[in-house]
């Protein structure tokens, strides 16, 4: 079985409907007529669903690939190697079709961030912004329209600012990066920089999203080691102990 196929094995609730369901129409429906689906509904306190997650991912990479008006072969190998990365060589072929029959549907990128932002939990969302910066600079450039569509996709989500730097930076270093990774300014004193070490480690640690499963664990060890990297390099600028 294909990811797409555990994906829908293992779930799939709310982006059965509404705009998502919209985009992915008949993509879905005809994977659904011969998969057994388990379709549960989110509330703000369920724990989401591989299945919700998976699918929410490619249409938002479908919506960032699309935000500077054009869909570059480059772009679509990029991201085939990043799926690669993720989930395999057989799986990533997979998620290159779904993703390219996604790409010619019109996306209302605003509903189907706030359709996420109200069935999906806060520590998913957070992945998701991490993984949608991780296609941005996939190849080695910052592409501006690519930034401003995440920071807008971010606030449609539901996203704290102070979040969304501390994500950004460890994709797109600023002044003081290491600081607003760990969302403290730099007058910060030395006990305010290991509790906010200790506040963004359980913020980013990877058992919050243990409930997407092993495919997506992976860039949540990136993000947990990033905030490591942070904390290590402001206590040697310290001579921290």
């Amino acid at each position: 079985m294909g990811f797409l196929g555990k994906w829908i094995g293992g779930g799939l609730g709310f982006v059965l409907g509404g705009p998502i369901g919209a985009v992915l129409g008949f993509l879905v429906g005809s994977m659904v007529d011969n998969t057994t689906v388990q379709q549960t509904y989110s509330t703000s306190t369920r724990r989401s669903t591989p299945g919700d997650f998976g699918m929410s991912l490619l249409v938002l990479i479908a919506a960032l690939m699309k935000a500077d008006g054009k869909v570059l072969k480059s772009e679509l190998d990029y991201v085939k190697r990043f799926f690669i990365q993720q989930f395999g060589e057989a799986s990533a072929k997979e998620a290159l079709i779904m993703l390219r029959d996604i790409l010619k549907q019109n996306i209302p990128v605003r509903d189907v961030c706030v359709q996420i932002s109200q069935n999906m939990d806060y520590s998913s969302r957070l992945q998701l912004l991490h993984l949608l910066f991780n296609i941005a600079v996939a190849d080695g450039m910052v592409n501006a329209a690519e930034i401003d569509a995440i920071e807008k996709m971010a606030g449609y989500l539901g996203i704290a600012s102070s979040d969304y730097m501390s994500i950004r930076n460890m994709f797109v270093p600023e002044t003081d990066s290491a600081y607003k990774i760990l969302e403290i300014e730099p007058s910060a004193t030395d006990d305010e920089v290991k509790k906010a070490y200790r506040r963004m480690a359980m913020k980013y640690h990877p058992d919050k999203v243990g409930h997407l499963g092993e495919e997506f664990r992976k860039s949540a060890d990136e993000k947990f080691k990033k905030v490591n990297e942070a904390y290590e390099k402001i206590k040697k600028e310290r001579n921290m102990i």
